[in-house]
């Protein structure tokens, strides 16, 4: 008997989304099959007939790019015969290629039309000799589900082979009890069509990039309608990310940005364009300035954007604070949250709170310079012709070393076990053991500066108007580097290897190995204290009569910041966002390092003629820079 068989190959959706460029999705028809029925047969029974192969068909849906066979991209379908019956459609089973393409102002997709195949049974006749399948394809211009015969753009047909000759009859078997009937076998789905559905799918959590939902199934009604119940498989065919941006060309003052695009900002007035108000993680924007009045990318609310990396992003906010003095040392602890600072006139400070509160511990010395561990419980401070003196309890209670030395400068370990001290026209002393016991290294000598790695192992010293010497051995041995110079500053990244100091009346020079090489990195100054964050990427330094300079990518550039005064010390908590500064007769001056724009609407973020820009949305309503071409000196967070 003759019978129509629908089979759907899909093993569900996962298996068929991907990110590349290829998307496909496989249906299944197979054709008639003429089968023999009854009971045995004897020597005189004609030869049984043999039934055709059964011919599946195949058929594969893939996006095609804009080209040659779609200007504006499209769909490709691809159809055959499943040769060697794994129900995979292989590329030399390929018969017929279709294309649905998109119209040049929008495809499938933008007009709200879906692309649609059918799949039915085909006859015996012209199209094929031994039968087989029409494949169809087409958009669905009225919307109404079906693919109706004046939406098919194109039909392919796959065709059933020729049927093989007969074989030579069997032996007669013997007459044996006539078997048992066997169970019904369930209803086909004889002369059922099998339905595609391709529609445009969202950017989401199905496709990061938008892409195609493939539906597929029996059409059980015969109403030629792709309906809900009739769905058997989903799956998404993505886009991958795109390779080339869509670009705006904006020429009024505002615009509202949508994901996914890039805008030329092209006026000689500024272009504001606000972000987009619900993007989805992952999301971008471009900005590029063509014309003379650049552009500022505005928020909505509850929206920021990071700006640590970005040129201009980093900049220092710096407030006065109480007390006043003459300050010649500043120290903090790695979070910022515990400092300390030396007055010349005899008074030492300790604040618990970042700076809000100041409390006296000391008072009477001629303090040189402070030092303090990473969590601020350990502070060493040193008198100019007295002792050294030590805290291990944040600055509630103090002991000195009795020692009687032109102390000149300081340097702790992150946990205070490892400290060093400069006396001038003396030695280095270390201490290995939170300043228990001392041990005097090198030799006598100007020693004006000194500091330490995290772990105390690197340390780098200075002296006025001789070499840097350093150490790689938590200060047994020195060398010799550098040229002569009248150092007066230095300062070390957590690992030291890179390395910084000061010069009076020069430049900053800087080391990336350790302290083995120096290079200048400035022009000439009068250069005093300096500071680093602990990876040596955020720097801080004082003039004497000039500006605070920061760097903030390892001193490459560097920019002024603060008023132009007598400065003298500066301090960095270990990411570089909390500081401290001090000059000559004034108050102290707590710096904070800008890491992102102002959220919500008053916040924004502005470039000039030549500056691009690229956002993408991280969640939580933050905007981040993940690529940048600078033609002004730097960007302007607000």
């Amino acid at each position: 008997m003759l019978a129509s068989v629908l089979d759907h190959r899909h093993r569900g959706a996962s298996s068929l989304r991907s990110s590349g460029p290829w998307h496909l999705v496989a249906i299944a028809v197979a054709t008639a099959a003429l089968t023999a029925c009854g009971g045995g047969s004897s020597d005189d029974d004609p030869a049984p007939e043999v039934a055709p192969r059964t011919a599946v068909t195949l058929v594969r849906v893939a996006a095609e790019a804009a080209g040659s066979h779609c200007a504006a991209g499209g769909t490709r379908v691809e159809s055959g015969a499943d040769a060697d019956g794994n129900g995979q459609l292989a590329d030399g089973e390929v018969s017929s290629t279709q294309y649905v393409c998109n119209g040049l102002n929008g495809g499938a997709g933008a007009e709200g039309r879906s692309m649609l195949v059918r799949v039915r049974a085909e006859a015996v006749g012209a199209n094929c000799a031994q039968g087989g399948s029409a494949v169809m394809a087409g958009l669905d211009a009225d919307g109404n589900g079906a693919l109706d015969s004046g939406e098919v753009s194109s039909v392919a047909y796959v065709c059933n082979g020729a049927n093989g000759s007969n074989g030579s009859n069997g032996t007669n078997g013997s007459n044996g009890t006539p078997g048992s009937a066997g169970p019904t076998g369930p209803t086909g789905a004889s002369g059922l069509d099998a339905l595609v559905a391709v529609t445009a799918e969202s950017a989401g959590a199905n496709c990061a990039y938008g892409g195609q939902r493939v539906q597929s199934g029996q059409d059980a009604n015969r109403n030629g309608v792709l309906d809900a119940g009739e769905v058997t498989s989903t799956a998404y065919a993505c886009s991958a990310a795109p390779a080339d941006t869509r670009w705006v060309n904006v020429t009024s003052s505002t615009a509202q940005a949508d994901s996914n695009t890039g805008y030329l900002a092209n006026s000689s007035g500024p272009v504001v364009l606000t972000l987009p108000a619900s993007p989805a993680v992952g999301d971008w924007i471009k900005v590029t300035g063509v014309g003379a009045g650049g552009w500022t990318i505005a928020q909505n609310a509850g929206q920021r954007i990071t700006t640590t990396g970005l040129p201009g992003g980093n900049t220092v906010t710096w407030t006065a604070q109480a007390p006043t003095g003459t300050w010649v040392a500043v120290a903090m602890s790695a979070d910022g949250a515990r400092q300390v600072a030396a007055a010349a006139s005899g008074e030492l400070y300790t604040s618990e709170d970042a700076g809000a509160h100041w409390t006296v511990r000391l008072t009477g010395q001629t303090w040189s310079s402070v030092a303090m561990s990473s969590d601020g419980q350990t502070i060493l401070a040193a008198v100019d012709g007295g002792a050294l003196y030590l805290s291990t309890d944040g600055g509630n209670n103090w002991s000195n070393d009795g020692s009687s030395r032109a102390w000149t400068a300081v340097a702790s370990s992150a946990d205070g076990t490892r400290l060093v001290a400069t006396a001038y026209l003396g030695q280095i002393w270390t201490s290995a053991d939170s300043g228990g016991s001392w041990t005097a290294r090198d030799s006598n000598r100007a020693w004006r500066t000194v500091s330490a790695s995290a772990d105390g192992r690197v340390q780098v010293a200075g002296t006025n108007g001789s070499q840097l010497y350093v150490s790689t051995d938590y200060g047994v041995n020195w060398t010799a580097r550098a040229s002569a110079q009248f150092w007066w500053g230095s300062a070390a990244s957590a690992d030291g290897r890179r390395l910084y100091a000061t010069v009076d009346t020069g430049a900053i020079w800087r080391s990336d190995d350790f302290g083995t090489s120096w290079e200048a990195v400035t022009v000439s100054r009068d250069w005093r204290g300096i500071a680093t964050s602990a990876d040596g990427r955020h720097v801080v330094a004082a003039t004497n009569g000039g500006a605070l300079y920061e760097s903030s990518d390892g001193g490459q550039t560097w920019r002024s910041t603060a008023d132009a005064s007598a400065w003298t010390t500066v301090a960095s908590s270990a990411n570089g966002l909390t500081l401290l500064a001090g000059k000559s007769g004034a108050a102290l001056y707590a710096g904070t390092r800008r890491t992102s724009t102002t959220s919500g609407v008053s916040g924004s973020l502005s470039g000039g003629q030549g500056d691009t820009l690229q956002l993408q949305y991280v969640g939580g309503g933050v905007f981040m820079p993940i690529s940048y071409v600078l033609a002004n000196l730097t960007f302007s967070p607000q």
